[in-house]
């Protein structure tokens, strides 16, 4: 089996004109919502195999800070450049390369790709999902390759305003 959390980086902040998309950081809303889907996501036990994120500066800080919830050294989350303006097919590539050792893996992207992809693979619908929400699906196969919406499992879908 094998266990997918598909996680919108949190709130970006636009006051910064001179900084390119990539470097946008969290605004202080991003930097309250990460740490309270971590904490979400510890009180349910979950601390995955592998994290990977898209490099963008929001992504990456959305990550750490989940990480560091879970006891997820922030040092082992891996950097995936190609998350960052992936296309759905893209994105499930990325997924679908996950190294096999990995039983869960949470990836941090971005919108609208992480709700296709969501929507790709889970056989329940989802809305566009807000910044910092979170989606589980688990599969009944061996290796990440095999991963689909046939052998998926709708586990659960949180966001921070339903933590608070």
């Amino acid at each position: 089996m094998k266990t997918l959390y598909l996680l919108r980086h949190a709130k970006s902040s636009w006051s910064f004109d001179e900084l390119s998309d990539q470097e946008r950081p969290l605004n202080d809303r991003g930097r309250d919502d990460a740490p309270l889907m971590g904490q979400a996501l510890a009180k349910r036990r979950i601390c995955p195999d592998i994290v990977v994120s898209s490099p963008a500066v929001r992504a990456m800080s959305t990550a750490v800070l989940v990480a560091r919830e879970m006891q997820y050294p922030h040092d082992k989350i891996k950097v995936e450049p190609g998350i960052y303006g992936a296309d759905v097919d893209d994105f499930l590539a990325i997924i679908k390369d996950l190294p096999d050792s990995a039983a869960s893996a949470l990836v941090v992207g971005h919108n609208p790709t992480i709700t296709e992809t969501a929507n790709e693979l889970s056989p329940s619908s989802l809305n566009e999902m807000p910044t910092a929400a979170v989606v589980c699906l688990r599969f009944t196969c061996e290796h990440w390759a095999e991963v689909s919406k046939v052998n998926a499992e709708f586990y659960f879908y949180d966001y921070p305003r339903n933590e608070n």
